[in-house]
C-alpha cells in the first residue's frame, strides 16, 4: 500500500490561519486537523502549544528574520545601504503581518492572553531599531541623536504605508489569498523607491557630519 503524502508544516498553519481569521484564537485545534486532514495529535508533534500555532500561523515569530539580520549588520558595511534593507525587510514583515491582525480586530475575534505579555509590535520594532541606531552613533557612524525618534519615525512611517494600501476585509482579499495591492512582490519599483526616499529624508539629519 503505497504512503499516504506527509503534510508539511506550512500546509498545518495555512489551515489554521483560515480557522483562526474565522473564528479567532477561539478556533478549534480539532477543526484547524480536519481541514488539513491529519488528527489532532498530530498538530501538537510540530507545535507545542496553542499560542505557538497562532503566532506561526499569523506569522508572528519571536524575533521576525529582519531583527536576526540586524544584529548583524552593526558597524559593518555601508549605513545607508543598511538601513534602506532594513526598513524594505520591515515593509515586507508589515504587509503580511499587519492586515491579518486588522481582520481580526474588524471580526471581534480573540487573541491569545499572552499576546498582550508578549513583547511584541511596533514598541519592539521601536526598541529594535533604537538600540540598533544608539550602537552606530556610538561608533560615529551616525550624528548623535535622538535614535528613540528616529525609529518611531521609520516604524511609524512604514506601518501607515502598509495601512494606507486599499484593503478589502473579505476572505478573499490579501489576508488569505494575496494580490497585487498588498504583495510587495508584485510592486517592487514602488516599494522600493519609497523606501529609498524615506532613508533619503532621514538621512538629511542623522549622517554623520
Amino acid at each position: 500500500m503505497a504512503r499516504k503524502p506527509k503534510i508539511t508544516n506550512q500546509q498545518i498553519l495555512e489551515a489554521a490561519r483560515q480557522v483562526f481569521l474565522q473564528q479567532g484564537f477561539g478556533g478549534s485545534t480539532v477543526e484547524i486537523a480536519q481541514l488539513a486532514g491529519i488528527s489532532e495529535a498530530s498538530i501538537f508533534k510540530r507545535f507545542s502549544t496553542k499560542e505557538e500555532l497562532f503566532f506561526a500561523a499569523m506569522g508572528l515569530p519571536e524575533r521576525p528574520l529582519w531583527m536576526k539580520e540586524l544584529e548583524n549588520l552593526c558597524g559593518k558595511g555601508n549605513l545607508k545601504e543598511n538601513l534602506i534593507q532594513v526598513c524594505f525587510q520591515i515593509l515586507e514583515f508589515y504587509s503580511e503581518v499587519l492586515p491579518r491582525f486588522m481582520m481580526l480586530h474588524s471580526r471581534g475575534s480573540a487573541l491569545p492572553e499572552t499576546c498582550a505579555k508578549r513583547e511584541q509590535g511596533p514598541m519592539q520594532d521601536v526598541k529594535v531599531l533604537t538600540s540598533f541606531l544608539e550602537r552606530e552613533i556610538s561608533l560615529s557612524r551616525l550624528r548623535p541623536i535622538n535614535a528613540t525618534i528616529v525609529a518611531h519615525i521609520l516604524v511609524g512611517t512604514l506601518m501607515n504605508y502598509v495601512l494606507s494600501k486599499p484593503i478589502q476585509l473579505s476572505e478573499s482579499n490579501c489576508m488569505t489569498e494575496p494580490n497585487d495591492d498588498c504583495d510587495l512582490e508584485h510592486q517592487p519599483k514602488v516599494v522600493s523607491s519609497f523606501v529609498q526616499s524615506l532613508i533619503e529624508v532621514i538621512w538629511l539629519g542623522i549622517a554623520p557630519i
